[in-house]
């Protein structure tokens, strides 16, 4: 079933000015504050432990095989011996840059990882980087940090091939994991991704959970409060896979586009996910409008280039908010050839924007092929 709705646009422009004196990169609630290294004065740490599950509950799209999750009976690295203790940052790190299938042994209990910098992927280690939290392990970036950063085109990460942008490996897989508290606010050559930044290769996530993650503020072309990524090996789709973005209030992610995801020519296949409290903090759009710093659109998602497809399966997208467009998706294909598909889904309730040609709180060109089947899309401005 398919209804739409619009609020009264009084009630838009009153419950906007709310939320635009409450946010910044900085904002949410929980937890407590921790001093930044040339970033922002205060950072609200939240206790992954206390957020939501990974995935829609009420999710039950069929999964691909090749979006599963990956085996990781036969470990190439172990962070930790049994202990907490034993399960440093400094050995994630480690275990990260020589690649391979990665779980921890930290003991029985729920533990947070806190990060001094980001884990590096080497394209020139394993083609395959398996990192397995076994539900149980949070990594933390501390207000200062993104967690994992994947680049085949980084000479400092090893080039591998001729053709960087269009590579088969490394192969990323992040399952069974929390990612929360990442900031990649100070970064400059490669901004964006609070939590996770990829280019090239392949990139999915299953079983995971993304919370207080934030990147830049101001911008038109940064984004993906979360994850931000670029060139995936022939087109083919990043898959997100029963994860969970935000998912209650004070854990939402934040950024200037694109609050959750975003992405340059990408196409994403999203199954059986919650995408829920993150924001786009940017204002002025893209290009940016004149005396604004640009930015502000995609509440949850945010996907700009040519060629691409965004598939939304058994998912909900609802409470996600921006300043310019696409208060629950934002969708721009420049040369007009990429599509959308959307299947047993829920968007409702994102707040802000303009531009919505086909549904409310999709923001695309009214010549962009979309199809909605056994969805609801309503209550979004």
């Amino acid at each position: 079933m398919l209804r739409r709705w619009t609020r009264h646009p009084l009630c838009t422009l009153g419950m906007a000015a709310i939320f635009i004196l409450l946010s910044g990169c900085g904002s949410g609630g929980g937890g407590g504050t921790e001093a930044l290294s040339g970033q922002v004065s205060q950072f609200p740490i939240v206790n992954p432990d206390d957020g939501p599950p990974a995935g829609n509950p009420a999710g039950t799209a069929a999964i691909p095989a090749e979006a599963n999750l990956e085996d990781v009976s036969s470990p190439d690295q172990i962070v930790g011996n049994g202990t907490p203790a034993s399960c440093s940052a400094e050995a994630f790190i480690d275990a990260v840059a020589l690649g391979g299938t990665i779980v921890f042994d930290c003991g029985p209990d729920p533990i947070t990882i806190t990060l001094p910098r980001p884990a590096k992927v080497f394209n020139d280690a394993d083609p395959d980087i398996v990192i397995d939290g076994g539900g149980l392990v949070s990594l933390s970036g501390g207000g200062r940090t993104r967690m994992l950063y994947m680049n085949t085109c980084d000479p400092d990460q090893v080039w591998t091939t001729g053709h960087c942008q269009n590579q088969d490996h490394p192969r990323l897989t992040v399952q069974n994991i929390t990612f929360a508290n990442g900031n990649s606010s100070a970064e400059t050559d490669y901004d964006g991704g609070g939590a996770i930044w990829v280019r090239g290769g392949r990139f999915k996530a299953v079983n995971c959970r993304f919370f207080n993650n934030v990147c830049a503020d101001e911008g038109p072309d940064v984004g993906g409060g979360a994850v931000r990524v670029f060139s995936q090996y022939e087109g083919l789709p990043v898959y997100i896979v029963n994860c969970t973005f935000g998912g209650i209030e004070g854990y939402g992610n934040r950024g200037s586009n694109g609050g959750a995801i975003s992405s340059i020519g990408v196409s994403w296949t999203i199954i059986n996910s919650l995408f829920s409290y993150n924001s786009a903090l940017g204002y002025g759009a893209n290009p940016a409008q004149p005396d604004t710093p640009g930015g502000g659109s995609g509440g949850a998602i945010y996907n700009d280039g040519n060629t691409m497809r965004l598939t939304v399966l058994g998912s909900r997208i609802q409470y996600n908010d921006v300043n310019a467009h696409g208060s629950a998706i934002f969708f721009v294909s420049n040369d007009h050839t990429g599509d959308i598909i959307i299947d047993d889904s829920t968007i409702t309730n994102n707040l802000g924007g303009s531009w919505y040609p086909a549904y409310d709180g999709i923001s695309m060109h009214d010549d962009t092929p979309i199809v909605v089947t056994d969805s609801i899309i309503e209550n979004n401005s």
